[in-house]
């Protein structure tokens, strides 16, 4: 079974940053790296909504599917990113997650390596043939060389992430490569949610 059909497994012409995609025939397929929007959403002082998020992007287009990745931390201090995933599988996007690795820093505290690159590219890869356009959210420069390999399947990319921090989020040979750039500063309104009152936790990586 592909991975793209399944839930919790371990999916050009150059335009100007910030160009809409267009509105009629073109199906799409939103891939999130979940820690790195969260990162880049917290940088810019909101919490993204994914109910408001998820609505946006099937008026822009067919949407395929909204894939969302997380490395999960088995640990009860952490568990409150719990809620959030099964309110994603329920409501109409693909979770992929896979347990964190824990690993010591060498001073004796705890660290957590969450990379998903791999579940995303393969997906990413996979879900090409079947997509006019992929929404790439993440700034991470790892994924300069997948978002060539799907150009040259004749996938338009846009990439979401932000250069209104100090340093930008966002890499730049990922910004060059990437057919659309928009800032996600420039989609809070349609896409943020008022913060809580609450510590920081990992409930939205």
């Amino acid at each position: 079974m592909p991975a793209f059909w399944a839930v919790g497994i371990v999916t050009r012409s150059r335009q100007r940053d910030g160009e809409q995609m267009p509105r009629d025939g073109t199906t799409v397929a939103l891939f999130i790296d979940g820690a790195n929007l969260y990162a880049t959403a917290k940088t810019l002082g909101f919490d993204i909504d994914y109910k408001r998020l998820l609505k946006e992007f099937q008026s822009r287009g067919t949407l395929v599917r909204a894939f969302y990745y997380a490395a999960i931390i088995e640990d009860p201090e952490f568990s409150s990113i719990r809620p959030l995933i099964d309110w994603l599988n329920y409501n109409g996007f693909t979770v992929v997650t896979k347990p964190a690795k824990e690993f010591d820093d060498g001073e004796g505290r705890r660290r957590f390596k969450r990379n998903m690159s791999i579940e995303l590219a393969v997906d990413a890869m996979e879900l090409a043939a079947l997509v006019d356009e992929i929404v790439l959210f993440s700034g991470d420069g790892d994924f300069r060389s997948l978002v060539e390999a799907v150009q040259r399947r004749g996938v338009r990319v846009t990439v979401i992430s932000t250069v209104s921090s100090h340093p930008p989020m966002i890499a730049d040979e990922l910004r060059r490569q990437a057919d659309v750039f928009t800032d996600l500063v420039e989609l809070q309104p349609k896409l943020g949610r008022a913060p809580r009152r609450a510590p920081d936790a990992p409930h939205l990586v």
